[in-house]
């Protein structure tokens, strides 16, 4: 059977799932060791939907029966699943285990920027968003509002960290997404597939969104900045167009996933 009791949370099996909650060492083990951690029952099936491959999963005994095909799976394909004790899992983790299991993915390689815009006619780029749960949310409204695509940019956060994957509820593996290698030289690479690429900036020579998507282009690539600062000026100068929400209230502008929100919205296609 596949299935493996631990009883010691520094059980050097499940070295995988340790220190969720330094954020540091996430960062550089998850890369390195090509994995990434999927949450809940919900986001670990629609992982697998997508065609990604356990390496091994955690759960808590009473999850053995609700999950029991993911265990009759794991045990067919030598797929090790880890149970422990509620407290034993809270020391490894760092937090309650309450959402079914945690599986260890294997991360996939990331396809070419063509391979993922290819027939697509709404794509949003994340421009160094560095927060994971605005990245998380921005990829939820993204496969709710009909946006074929996501790229992010070098320095944005990975959008399968943890509480990214867990924020966006699995539409992480749902919307087609790869990291642009250079940017903003990238605007480039989309404008030769056909996009016409608009900044969401609050400018002076900036359109309202409701314009924009009374006319829409056929092929539109909408540019969000990151916290705080918005986009690079130099994203802007490059953009084709550059759109703003328009505000009341005495508010300037709105978080970058709320404002993504509105945008996707908007500039959706009809049908």
């Amino acid at each position: 059977m596949s299935v493996h009791r631990i009883e010691d949370p520094t059980d050097p099996r499940v070295s995988d799932y340790t220190s969720l909650t330094d954020v540091a060492l996430r960062r550089l083990r998850e890369p390195e060791q090509g994995l990434y951690l999927a949450e809940s029952e919900k986001v670990i099936r629609r992982a697998l939907a997508a065609g990604h491959r356990p390496r091994s999963y955690l759960m808590a005994p009473r999850w053995l029966d609700d999950l029991a095909d993911l265990v009759d799976a794991a045990d067919r394909d030598g797929v090790p699943v880890y149970v422990g004790e509620p407290a034993v899992l809270e020391a490894l983790t760092g937090f309650h285990l309450h959402r079914g299991a945690i599986a260890a993915m294997h991360r996939p390689v990331l396809p070419d920027v063509q391979d993922v815009v290819r027939g697509a006619r709404r794509v949003a780029v994340l421009e160094d968003v560095v927060d994971h749960t605005n990245v998380g949310a921005m990829f939820r409204s993204a496969a709710a509002l009909g946006v074929d695509a996501v790229l992010v940019t070098p320095r944005c956060a990975d959008p399968l960290y943890r509480r990214s994957v867990r924020v966006s509820m699995g539409t992480v593996f749902q919307v087609p997404w790869t990291r642009l290698p250079q940017w903003p030289e990238g605007i480039q690479t989309l404008r030769d597939n056909g996009f016409t690429v608009a900044a969401l900036a609050l400018q002076d020579d900036s359109v309202p969104l409701d314009e924009l998507a009374a006319d829409p282009p056929q092929r539109l690539a909408l540019v969000l900045g990151t916290e705080g600062h918005g986009l690079a000026a130099a994203t802007v100068a490059a953009s084709d167009v550059v759109v703003r929400i328009p505000m009341g209230g005495a508010v300037d502008s709105l978080n970058v996933a709320a404002a993504s929100a509105v945008a996707f919205w908007a500039l959706r296609i009809p049908g």
